[in-house]
């Protein structure tokens, strides 16, 4: 049985009706066992990590006072270990001599010109780092310094050589403006089918319920004018994934479909390849960075689905494994060839369009080309 047969069962399980059938006893065990949190995670507090097994009532208010001398008494009353070698106080080894610093003898015979000494001796740190740049002494300095302060026939670096252990400036991004789109009108607009409503873009708005999304995939099946629908980090979990797959088997409008950073699993995303099987409209389907990877098995059934298809261009995913990966490359590559070689002319006259690789594909033979040069007609 498949991964998308076993998850099928579960898909219209009221969660409010399984609680209300358990008793006491089984809730309060459920309680036990949901707060068993994370005992191996050091980021929680302690009280966190795992639920209260205390059965001892307790004895009263916590003293600090009484706590501390408690402890300072237990510390005096316990015994000191003895040191494996008793401290006498000596010293031992050799007292450390600093080493004396080699000169080498040929840079005591270096002169300067009196002019070069001077202006040397007077030099700022940024004239020097220049200076270092053109004699080609680079890692006196940074990349960016080094190259700067040979493009340019001014003093470039204005920190001097100590500047090379500073990292580049950081050039500020200025965030993103949030989206203003008006949710609940833009569901009546698609109700309404407006012919001006092409684009529906509802990307990062967090607080969309997830009943208003499956209402946007159930307007979208009666709408004939949107072609491209966006919902990136929205929250949408597995329910609206299937609302979308229900959508796209009645749909005939709709071109795009971004769903990437979501919380859809492994059965909604198998859902959503499932109905291009009924949908021959669709061209771009996005479904990467969702918060729990699908998995290899989840993987080898998508690409299984994308080779039988033959209408969508664009699939956007980012395959852990190297054989779906490159099962969907050929089948994206298959399917865009198919839309190159059939061609309609503004007459309405079909133009068939075939490479030789197509060609040998079609007729499962070689061709062999050959250019020759027309003769000249005799005169």
């Amino acid at each position: 049985m498949s991964f998308r047969k076993e998850m099928e069962k579960y898909r219209d399980v009221d969660e409010d009706e399984l609680l209300q059938k358990l008793s006491e006893e089984e809730l309060r065990r459920l309680e036990d066992e949901l707060e068993e949190l994370d005992p191996d995670n050091a980021l929680l507090p302690a009280g966190l990590r795992q639920r209260d097994q205390t059965k001892k009532a307790p004895t009263g208010t916590f003293q600090r006072d009484n706590l501390l001398a408690h402890l300072e008494k237990q510390a005096k009353e316990h015994p000191d270990r003895d040191d494996l070698v008793p401290y006498t106080g000596e010293k031992r080894g050799k007292p450390w001599v600093p080493k004396t610093k080699v000169v080498d003898p040929i840079l005591e015979d270096v002169t300067l010109e009196p002019e070069l000494e001077e202006a040397l001796a007077n030099a700022t740190d940024a004239e020097l780092c220049d200076i270092a740049a053109i004699l080609g002494m680079h890692t006196l300095m940074s990349n960016q310094q080094y190259y700067e302060a040979l493009a340019s026939s001014t003093i470039v670096n204005k920190q001097g050589l100590n500047s090379v252990i500073q990292c580049t400036q950081y050039k500020p991004v200025p965030d993103e403006q949030p989206n203003d789109t008006d949710v609940e009108e833009t569901l009546l607009r698609i109700k309404h089918n407006d012919p001006e409503l092409v684009e529906v873009n509802l990307n990062n708005i967090r607080n969309i319920p997830i009943a208003t999304l499956k209402a946007y995939a159930e307007a979208l099946k009666n709408n004939t004018v949107v072609e491209r629908l966006s919902i990136v980090g929205t929250r949408s979990n597995d329910p609206v994934a299937h609302a979308l797959a229900d959508m796209l088997h009645v749909n005939t409008s709709l071109r795009s479909l971004n769903v990437e950073s979501n919380f859809i699993t492994g059965a909604g995303i198998i859902a959503l390849v499932d109905a291009l099987q009924h949908n021959s409209t669709l061209q771009e389907l996005k479904i990467d960075n969702q918060s729990q990877p699908l998995g290899n098995k989840v993987e080898m059934e998508i690409a299984s689905m994308l080779e039988k298809n033959s209408t969508l261009l664009k699939f956007g995913y980012h395959f852990t494994q190297q054989g779906p990966r490159l099962r969907c490359s050929n089948a994206m590559m298959n399917n865009n060839d198919l839309v190159r070689v059939v061609r309609t002319d503004s007459d309405g006259a079909i133009t068939f369009t075939l490479s030789v690789p197509e060609l040998e594909r079609a007729f499962c033979k070689k061709f062999k080309f050959s250019s020759k040069p027309n003769k000249k007609e005799k005169a």
